[in-house]
């Protein structure tokens, strides 16, 4: 009765009846026999110690009468209560509450489980957490429902925090329900056998489950075998399950899948472990514990069809012989189910089905060593050693696991010599080493990697001079020494560490060991350490006795997108290289989401990795973005985008034609998803081959699969529409035929073609061609499928305006539960305002605007609120674009804003980590409607997935669609005196005043000249000064009586003397810029008819003409003149004449034709030409070499003489000579007409013959002299240019050459004009 009213003080325990939680039940300790109750308390009970054992009262939490409760002698750390429930039981909650009438309650504690009442296990929320809230008070009831289940037959309470002014005082009540199970041993050589009846009908899902427990790191788990030779094998290999498949039937070995199905860890720890494997289809679920990893299995398995079940040993499949590559399991085997089948309850009543080999018992022997935990720094265990040091001999052997690299295993001092011995940890390597008096006496290196979380056994001999290390016996290493001094152990051992301060015998110069170890023997004798936790062996600080507390935190892995995972004893690490990835756990992406995006980070044109999820599951893609002054495209290439010929096979009615994408599926997709618009070249080039030739219910004669994978059936032609069987000529109406709708179906001998853009997103990407009517005598063909062109970016300008505080925009809940990361651009005029906000019961997320410089981000996942802010040093509340980018995981916080330094918040260890959040996510307000934000929102993104904020401001009141005023942002990109100009998404740079050309008007324009090259451009005409009308607009032309000029250009030349520039007047005046024969420049005006010309030289740069590049700038006002060469100092000038230039004429670079008006030694200077390059040439704001180069046929210039187009003027190229992507001014690539056969059109009229022979024959001559001259250029500097020719072999009439591709397209650009 005695012992009765001891539990009574402080336990109870409630039975649910076992099914779901919230089932009827019943209180054990209200409903249970007296005598039941009693039988539960003799052996129900234990605990460090017991302060009272008088009180007699029942603990009952749902009541405030009563008395009692336990509290042990001494309030500290070191104290426990244990609770034997009798029989393995779910338990499902706990409950605890202070001791009665008193300031003693529990404010934190723990909890651990175990079967045997050793070898416990910390149970932990979230994987993290191992705490768990107590009380306030001695009466109120605190009780936390278990997220996972326990099953157990003991549970202990350590408390870790109690009432400051109380002592240690617990009333405790458990909740749960009976568990039952079947259990079977297995000794290392035995197993069980399941073979299926013959005949028996085949499951669709097949599901194996069971439990596992052992303390072997490795073994054969179980082998399913189907028909001819295909199975499966389960192994435990290095405490990880391992899946193996067989799929030949020739072989007799596993082939395992990649690398994909291995999960589990630390499974040799002796607790139960859950193991299912789910087969369906072509998928397989392989789940340990909590964690499931899904993958695609080889066709060949999905007629697996299980045949026979091997549990605990495998063998040779299609064979009855022993399968010796692995070793068996040792260990038990608890609730084996084949498709709900139980396994064990059939082998226990000697089902014929179930065979047993070997020794194969019911039960579960349990020899668990105890483990000993090191956690931390102030950890030591101290044994005392007792072997007289006389005897001169020394052996210690024990057992470790962790995952540190570095630590103190252990440490003695030697007898008399004033020495210390320290075995520790290096690099995961063990070491020995042996000081005295600061001197290093001996020191021995064994074994490698030990920071593997493995259990590592070490065994330290020394006898008659010779010492030994060695570590894992047999499959490990040794090391040994013949040292010339004893070895002996003075008094103690002290493992893991030292105790604080100077502790006579125990010095320490390295870390402490954190981790576990177990075995630990000291001259062959195993210590016990229950007698050293209970205070009667040694001494020790800081250690958790009888369990290791060792945690895998990188299974599964926090990193994702394949990052790296590595860890020590307290933290994880994620190595992200590769991966295209960053932040704490590899979740952000590292690249933009498409070619708009890095356009407006100031990119041009290039190959770029997109990633058009951000931190979603799909990978980054490499991309060619072509930025155009109008549009920004993406392009993707197939396997083959060239104009290739199609012959006739024999027996073949029809080709089929497929094309692999340089992106996945996923990546293809998702591409086009975000864009605006999607093309992709579908052209036919035939010659009586028929396309299409669809009368209403006749299947054409050739076809297309375009879209998601596989790709839809598609009976319709580039250019025209979905569904519409017909080309483009058809809905044009043009086709050579007007009975067709395609110029192919016309059936004609001679060549045509029928080609146009497939522009229905849902229709690409092309996949695959199906050609026929080839097989016809005289049919010919060749098809060409360009790459996927897209442009605009729907996500990149989606943007919403909010006008009032109290307006805001409303979604679902925004879940990132262990990750989550936001992205979006703001602009505003106000100092404050929440960008967005998200709340739960307690935990809360919410970015906001706090100050007109500062931005924060703060949330709470339990923990407490925490909060990372950047301060800017501008104000943010300037109306220009600013971009913020938050990210949360369960290592750290960070938020970013523009270009600044990420600011970082680490996350509490083993804390909360789940974000649990339930209401509508809030953009530019807040649920109680106060801070709101007033300004402009866009691209705003959550985890890659980003808000429609448009579509939800079309219909809430306060907030507009849309945000206009991009150029205050993006202005500065257009640079060279381009001007910004806006756009309803976006901007794009005006560059018709600027001498550069591009995206940003920064592609500077050079040509290279010859001696005979002129370009002249001509001003307005005397007659045309009165005139009020132009073909071109009146900013064509500037006035013509200059009081000052600005000029700039840029040169490379090796020519000395040369002229570089000369502008002429109808009045005999000119100006002309040259390098003298001194390769000085040299600046000439006239500027009065009747004066000679005033001649300034420029003493500031020399050497002009050594062929590298050179800039020149000069101004002039009225007689002022400034010329400044390359970074050289400005130098200024004044000059004899009034100042005006009037009635200019024009201007020429090269080769001065008319050179009437000039002195005798200029006008022979003119005559010469010039023979080098001239770059981006601007005369006040003409820009006659951007109009020569890139519009010759609608601007006032004369081209005379060669003039190629180079990159001669960028500072890139070394040798002006041999610049890539040359274009020549006479190059015109025509396009031909859908109707139009290009072949079998030569004119008989001799004239015509004559013609062509002549310009055959000059082409031939001019390329051959062109060749000779180009001979020593690189071989490649062509190559982007060169047409992609036919694959097959041509027909000698075969018109077609295929055309660049659009990847290196022309720039796609309007026409400028040049003012």
């Amino acid at each position: 009765e005695n012992a009765a009213s001891k539990v009574e003080q402080v336990f109870g325990l409630e039975i649910k009846i076992c099914g779901h939680l919230g089932a009827v039940s019943k209180n054990l300790y209200n409903n249970l026999p007296r005598s039941k109750l009693r039988f539960l308390t003799l052996i129900g009970l234990n605990s460090s110690s017991v302060l009272n054992r008088g009180a007699n009262s029942a603990l009952n939490v749902k009541k405030r009468s009563g008395a009692g409760g336990w509290s042990p002698l001494t309030s500290d750390r070191y104290q426990w209560l244990e609770v034997n429930l009798g029989e393995r039981t779910k338990i499902t909650a706990v409950a605890t509450q202070g001791r009665y009438g008193s300031s003693d309650w529990l404010t934190s504690y723990q909890l651990m489980f175990s079967d045997t009442g050793h070898n416990w296990k910390q149970y932990r929320q979230e994987d993290s957490i191992g705490s768990f809230p107590g009380n306030s008070n001695a009466d109120s009831v605190v009780q936390y429902k278990l997220q996972q289940p326990v099953v157990a037959r003991f549970l202990r309470l350590i408390p870790l925090d109690w009432n400051p002014s109380g002592r240690i005082g617990l009333r405790l009540e458990t909740y749960g329900c009976p568990y039952t199970s079947d259990v079977v041993g297995l000794d290392g050589s035995s197993s069980l056998v399941y073979r299926l009846s013959p005949g028996s009908r085949r499951a669709q899902r097949d599901v194996i489950t069971l439990k596992l427990k052992t303390l072997r790191n490795s073994g054969t788990l179980l082998q399913a075998e189907g028909r001819e030779g295909v199975g499966l094998r389960l192994e435990l290999e290095r405490v990880k399950v391992k899946l193996f498949l067989n799929i030949d039937e020739k072989k007799e070995t596993f082939n395992t899948i990649e690398n994909l199905i291995t999960l589990g860890s630390l499974l040799d720890d002796q607790h139960w472990h859950h193991v299912a494997v789910e087969l369906h289809g072509l998928h397989l679920n392989l789940t340990v514990d909590k964690h499931t990893l899904r993958v695609k299995i080889p066709p060949e398995f999905h007629h697996l069809d299980i045949q026979e079940l091997r549990v605990g040993a495998g063998q040779a499949l299609g064979s009855h012989k022993p399968f010796h590559s692995k070793r068996n399991f040792h260990g038990c085997l608890e609730n084996l189910l084949f498709n709900g089948l139980n396994l064990i309850g059939l082998a226990k009543v000697k089902d014929h089905k179930v065979s047993l080999v070997g020794n194969v018992t019911f039960s579960c022997a349990e020899p668990v060593p105890v483990a000993v935990t090191f956690p931390g720094l102030q950890s030591f265990l101290q044994l005392p050693w007792t072997t007289p040091s006389s005897a001169g001999s020394v052996s210690i052997g024990f057992q470790f696991r962790t995952w540190n690299k570095a630590g103190l295993l252990l440490t003695f001092e030697l007898p008399q010599q004033g020495g210390v011995a320290w075995l520790f940890l290096s690099e995961a390597k063990l070491r020995l080493q042996i000081q005295k008096g600061g001197r290093v006496l001996l020191e021995l290196s064994a074994g490698s990697a030990l920071s593997d979380g493995q259990w590592h056994s070490v065994a330290l001999t020394s006898r008659r001079s010779h010492l030994s290390v060695s570590v894992d016996k047999d499959e490990g290493s040794s090391a040994q020494a013949s040292p010339s001094f004893p070895i002996a152990v003075e008094r103690h051992v002290f493992f893991g560490g030292c105790p604080a301060g100077d502790a006579p015998g125990c010095r320490n110069n390295f870390s402490s060991f954190q981790g576990c170890m177990r075995l630990l023997r000291l001259d062959g004798r195993i210590m016990d350490l229950i007698a050293v936790q209970q205070k009667q062996l040694g001494n020790y600080s800081n250690l958790q006795i009888d369990m290791c507390g060792i945690i895998d935190r990188c299974s599964p892995s926090r990193c994702e997108h394949g990052g790296l995972c590595s860890q020590t004893w307290t933290v994880f690490h994620c190595n992200c290289s590769d991966s295209g990835y960053s932040g704490a756990t590899c979740h952000s992406s590292v690249y933009e989401q498409s070619c708009e995006a890095y356009k407006h980070s100031g990119n041009t044109s290039g190959y770029f990795y997109i990633d058009v999820d951000g931190s979603g599951p799909i990978k980054p893609q490499l991309v060619y973005c072509n930025m155009t002054e109008s549009d920004t495209w993406m392009i993707i290439q197939h396997n083959n985008t060239e104009l290739t010929r199609l012959r006739p096979a024999s027996g073949v009615d029809q080709q089929s034609l497929h094309f692999s994408y340089s992106s996945e599926e996923e990546q293809l997709l998702g591409s086009i998803s975000q864009s605006e618009h999607c093309e992709q070249e579908l052209s036919y080039h035939c010659r009586k081959s028929r396309l299409l030739n669809t009368p209403e219910g006749k299947k054409p004669f050739s076809w297309w699969l375009g879209g998601r994978v596989p790709g839809r059936e598609q009976t319709y032609w580039g250019g025209a529409h979905p569904g519409s069987q017909q080309c483009g000529c058809g809905l044009q109406g043009d086709c050579l035929d007007p009975q067709h709708y395609c110029n192919c179906d016309a059936d004609r001998l001679e060549w045509t073609e029928d080609s146009g853009l497939v522009t229905h997103k849902e229709s690409l990407p092309v996949r695959s061609l199906v050609v026929g009517d080839l097989q016809r005598p005289g049919s010919e063909a060749a098809y060409r499928v360009g790459p996927l062109r897209c442009y605009g970016d729907k996500n990149f300008w989606n943007a919403a305006f909010f006008d009032k505080e109290t307006s805001y925009l409303h979604f679902p809940t925004f879940h990132g539960e262990l990750s989550a990361d936001i992205s979006f651009l703001f602009k505003t005029t106000a100092s404050s305002g929440v960008f967005l906000e998200n709340l739960g019961i307690k935990d809360f997320i919410r970015i906001e605007l706090s100050t007109s410089a500062r931005v924060v981000f703060s949330f709470d996942v339990g923990n407490g609120p925490l909060e990372v802010q950047v301060e800017s040093t501008v104000p943010l509340n300037d109306n220009r674009w600013h971009r913020v980018r938050a990210e949360r995981n369960i290592k750290e916080a960070s938020l970013r804003l523009d270009n600044l330094p990420v600011a970082t918040q680490e996350a509490p260890a083993d804390g909360h980590v789940h974000l649990q959040l339930n209401s509508q996510l809030f953009i530019g307000g807040t649920a109680s409607r106060q801070r709101g934000f007033r300004g402009c929102i866009r691209a705003l993104q959550l985890n890659g997935v980003t808000l429609d904020l448009e579509e939800r401001a079309e219909m809430t009141p306060g907030v507009q669609p849309g945000c206009p005023g991009h150029c205050s942002s993006y202005g500065s990109l257009c640079q060279n005196q381009g001007r910004c100009v806006e756009r309803a998404t976006g901007f794009h740079c005006d560059c018709s005043l600027s001498a550069y050309t591009g995206v940003f008007c920064q592609t500077e324009l050079s040509a290279t000249f010859k001696p005979g090259t002129s370009v002249r451009y001509t001003f307005k005409e005397p007659y045309e000064l009165t005139r009020n009308s132009s073909a071109l607009p009146s900013s064509i032309y500037s006035d013509t009586t200059l009081r000052g000029e600005n000029i700039s250009m840029g040169f490379r030349t090796a020519q000395s003397p040369a002229l570089l520039l000369y502008v002429g007047s109808y009045y005999r005046e000119f100006l002309a810029v040259l390098i003298n024969k001194h390769d000085k420049l040299e600046v000439r005006y006239k500027l009065e008819g009747n004066r000679d010309a005033d001649v300034l030289r420029s003493s500031s740069a020399r050497n002009l003409a050594n062929g590298q590049l050179h800039s020149i700038t000069i101004r002039r006002m009225t007689h002022t003149v400034s010329v400044q060469v390359d970074q050289n100092a400005r130098e200024d000038f004044n000059l004899t004449s009034d100042g005006e230039f009037n009635a200019i004429k024009s201007l020429v670079l090269g080769k001065v034709h008319e050179s009437g008006d000039l002195d005798p030694h200029l006008a022979r200077l003119a005559s010469l030409g010039f023979t080098g390059c001239l770059s981006v040439v601007q005369f006040n704001s003409i820009n006659p070499l951007k109009a020569a180069l890139l519009h010759p046929d609608t601007s006032p210039v004369i081209i005379t003489g060669p003039l190629v187009r180079s990159n001669c003027g960028s500072a890139a190229s070394a040798n002006p000579y041999a610049a890539e992507n040359i274009h020549h001014i006479s190059d015109r690539s025509g396009s031909v007409g859908s109707g139009q056969p290009l072949v079998n059109a030569i004119r008989t009229d001799s004239a015509v013959i004559g013609g062509v022979i002549a310009v055959v024959i000059f082409v031939v001559l001019t390329g051959l002299a062109v060749a000779a001259r180009y001979l020593y250029r690189r071989k490649d500097t062509y190559r982007n240019q060169e047409g992609n020719t036919v694959k097959q072999e041509d027909s000698p009439d075969f018109p077609f050459n295929n055309q660049t591709d659009s990847q290196n397209l022309s720039s796609q650009n309007p026409k400028e004009y040049f003012i």
